[in-house]
């Protein structure tokens, strides 16, 4: 049964077909549906969008048509920020963490999975992904709230947040028509571009975050490797001592208070 779905989806230039074939045939619920599947993939939607869920980082997540897809280069991120909340932890307490354009939820659902202390809110400002991320995040006892950044969190988290980590937007305008189809005409456009160079939500998220941040607040923020200099440059500028980590093509962007 596998090897004539594999044969089509190497045909319409799936990297990994036996693989995909076995995840397909296993989401499937019937062969009516499992068709529909194989078409959707062979037209080039995404394959988490097709069988509706991901595995990031050990952990199963709904993943609706139409938002993004979390990255395995993301998983840099998780490790950065769970060093953040452990950190944060020693001192006792649950960690507050924030997770801004969050997406499925994916980059909290993972901390929350790993580090016990983490006591979860995310925000983003697509209602598809909202609807999406609340689903993952109730699992772990979290909060998805709908808005722009900051304008979507309940007054009560000013000064609270311990750790905010985000993976936003940063790839510049221009180069939208270099991604892989699959991301360019799947995914929503919003959840891709960040402005000219990239960097607008970046820097909104920076200069934002501190009436948020409880005191010694960190930050955790994803960008292109070549955008960690100028990401350094907006925490440095905002009093955080910057520091940058990169990992296979990933790269982190890390902030904490000055002592």
């Amino acid at each position: 049964m596998l090897e004539p779905l594999v044969q089509r989806l190497a045909a319409a230039g799936c990297v990994y077909p036996e693989a995909e074939a076995a995840v397909l045939v296993e989401s499937a619920t019937g062969t009516h549906e499992l068709e529909d599947m194989v078409r959707r993939r062979e037209a080039g939607a995404p394959l988490e969008h097709v069988v509706g869920w991901v595995l990031f980082r050990g952990q199963r997540l709904d993943v609706d048509p139409g938002v993004f897809v979390p990255r395995a280069r993301s998983e840099l991120l998780v490790e950065e920020a769970a060093s953040l909340v452990r950190c944060t932890a020693g001192a006792g307490g649950g960690v507050v963490v924030l997770d801004l354009c969050c997406g499925t939820g994916a980059i909290g659902v993972a901390l929350a999975a790993e580090v016990p202390a983490v006591r979860l809110h995310a925000a983003d400002v697509d209602p598809a992904a909202v609807a999406c991320a609340r689903r993952n995040v109730s699992r772990w006892g979290g909060v998805v709230h709908e808005g722009d950044l900051f304008a979507a969190l309940p007054r009560r988290l000013r000064r609270r947040v311990d750790v905010l980590v985000a993976s936003p937007p940063y790839v510049p305008a221009a180069d939208i028509r270099l991604l892989p189809g699959q991301a360019r005409d799947f995914e929503p456009p919003g959840a891709l571009v960040g402005g000219v160079d990239g960097l607008a939500l970046v820097s909104r998220i920076v200069r934002r975050a501190g009436p948020w941040l409880a005191p010694g607040g960190a930050l955790a923020i994803e960008v292109a490797e070549h955008q960690l200099g100028p990401t350094a440059d907006l925490l440095e500028a905002r009093g955080y001592a910057a520091r940058t980590v990169t990992a296979d093509g990933a790269a982190v962007a890390v902030g904490r208070p000055r002592h």
